[in-house]
C-alpha cells in the first residue's frame, strides 16, 4: 500500500516543471545524452540526473547504454494510458451529455428564429394592412 503504483509515478514525475522540460528535450532529440539535457539547464548534472532518474522510474523516459554514454528516449505510453483510462471510462458519458446540449441548442435556436420570422412577417403584414387602409382613406377622401 505504500508503495506508488506506476500511475502515481507518472503524476509525480509530470508535476515538477524542470521535468516537463526535460521530456520536452528528449522527446525533440531522440537518442540524446545527459550531457546534451544538462546543457539547457542551470542546475548542476546531479540535479538532471535525479530528475531523470523520477523520469526513468515512471518510464516516461527510456534509457539505453550505448558505449560510454546513454542515450534517452521520450516515451509516450504510460500518460497515454492514464489518458485510456481517464477518457474511456467517462468519455460515453459526457460526449452524449455534449450532443444531447448541442441538439437541445440548435432546436432552441430554431425555434427563436421561427418566432422571430413569425412575428416579423406578422408585423410586415399588419403595418402593410395600416397603410393600405390609411391609403384607401386618403383616396376616399380627396
Amino acid at each position: 500500500m505504500n508503495e506508488p503504483n506506476q500511475t502515481d509515478l507518472v503524476f509525480q514525475a509530470l508535476a515538477s516543471r524542470p521535468r516537463r522540460l526535460i521530456m520536452d528535450l528528449v522527446k525533440r532529440m531522440p537518442g540524446c545524452c545527459v550531457n546534451d539535457v544538462c546543457e539547457h539547464f542551470e542546475m548542476s548534472r546531479i540535479g538532471v540526473m535525479k530528475h531523470l532518474k523520477i523520469l526513468v522510474a515512471a518510464k516516461l523516459v527510456l534509457s539505453r547504454k550505448k558505449g560510454r554514454t546513454r542515450e534517452l528516449f521520450f516515451n509516450s505510453a504510460p500518460i497515454q494510458m492514464i489518458y485510456d483510462r481517464w477518457t474511456d471510462e467517462y468519455s460515453a458519458f459526457w460526449a452524449t451529455q455534449a450532443v444531447d446540449l448541442k441538439y437541445k441548442a440548435e432546436n432552441k435556436a430554431k425555434t427563436v428564429k421561427s418566432t422571430k420570422r413569425r412575428s416579423t412577417s406578422s408585423a410586415t403584414s399588419e403595418s402593410t394592412k395600416q397603410k393600405s387602409t390609411s391609403t384607401r382613406k386618403k383616396k376616399v377622401a380627396r
